[in-house]
């Protein structure tokens, strides 16, 4: 598996990692923690480096999974996770205040059974609490050595700067796909001047890119996509013309329409490391594979030019969740 740092930082990770969030929250199809265990082995000795986890996944489940799989490679391995929103009444709140994050790190240095956290994440932006303050407090924590790197988790590009001026930020993490490309607007010219990395997430586009999902697709309420705009059967429709364009250009270079999607990403800046989340070996095979494709200037400009003829129909968040973002 290739290489690539974050930014200009000094933290590599495999050019494709792995978002650990579905193993057990999130999607309809999740897995026994022995299944899990033994994927995220897999990872690790398919050349995959970089996993990424979260307090609020479970909420706590999600990164005591990881920590237990990863334990016997933790000197081999980059994990990241996050911190800032708690359950509270049932519904999901932000809450960066400095006792909290505090608070936080400790449950997750012991859940993820380590010394150190590799790349630690504001989960999302938190309007309550000044940045400023909230990289004051994570400095402090790379100061005590709890903290290797930071970073933010669907900021805008003015907080970006304002957290980077009090403490360096490592990388961003947005999502970013085929079909849902507004962080070319601000956010990825903002990280390149500042030399941050960028991690997208939902890369395939929550599934829809792998071309596995159609009108059709029913999905159970306690699946995220259930409330999602963008996952209507009329959306979904509307969209096919984006997964047909993938398996076109998928068929041209031997690859599948997932692994296209993976590798237009890549192509995008040698500093981005998309983190694709699977629960199944075949899948987690199919995108570390994608880090082999390499796509033309000529293929990237025919993809672009096709996509400028495609109106992606349908929202990628419900409003509130929405307003939650690029703050």
């Amino acid at each position: 598996m290739q290489k690539r740092r974050l930014g200009n930082s000094n933290l590599e990770v495999s050019a494709i990692g792995l978002g650990c969030m579905g193993l057990d929250y999130a999607y309809s199809h999740t897995l026994e923690k022995k299944e899990s265990i033994s994927l995220l082995q897999a990872a690790v000795e398919r050349g995959v480096t970089f996993f990424d986890t979260a307090e609020m996944y479970g909420p706590f489940t999600n990164e005591e999974l990881v920590g237990e799989a990863l334990k016997p490679y933790r000197d081999r391995v980059v994990i990241a996770t996050k911190f800032g929103i708690k359950l509270q009444d049932g519904k999901q709140v932000q809450d960066s205040h400095p006792s909290s994050i505090r608070q936080s790190v400790e449950g997750s240095l012991q859940r993820l059974q380590t010394d150190a956290i590799d790349l630690y994440y504001q989960h999302r932006v938190d309007t309550q609490v000044p940045i400023e303050d909230v990289a004051g407090t994570i400095k402090d924590l790379i100061g005590e050595g709890k903290i290797k790197h930071w970073g933010l988790s669907e900021p805008g590009v003015q907080t970006i700067r304002r957290a980077h001026a009090v403490q360096p930020v490592t990388a961003v993490e947005s999502e970013y796909s085929l079909w849902w490309r507004r962080p070319e607007e601000a956010l990825l010219p903002t990280l390149e001047e500042l030399g941050i990395g960028f991690v997208p997430f939902s890369p395939l586009g929550k599934g829809f890119l792998t071309g596995s999902i159609s009108k059709d697709t029913k999905f159970d309420k306690s699946d995220f996509r259930s409330i999602v705009p963008r996952f209507t059967p009329e959306a979904l429709d509307a969209n096919q013309s984006l997964v047909d364009l993938l398996k076109q250009v998928a068929n041209q270079k031997k690859a599948t329409a997932a692994q296209i999607a993976l590798a237009w990403i890549l192509a995008q800046k040698p500093w981005i490391v998309p983190i694709p989340g699977t629960t199944k070996l075949h899948r987690l095979e199919e995108n570390i594979g994608a880090a082999n494709i390499e796509l033309t200037q000529t293929e990237l400009q025919s993809i672009d030019e096709a996509l400028t003829r495609i109106k992606v129909a349908g929202n990628r968040y419900p409003e509130e969740l929405e307003k939650r973002t690029g703050l």
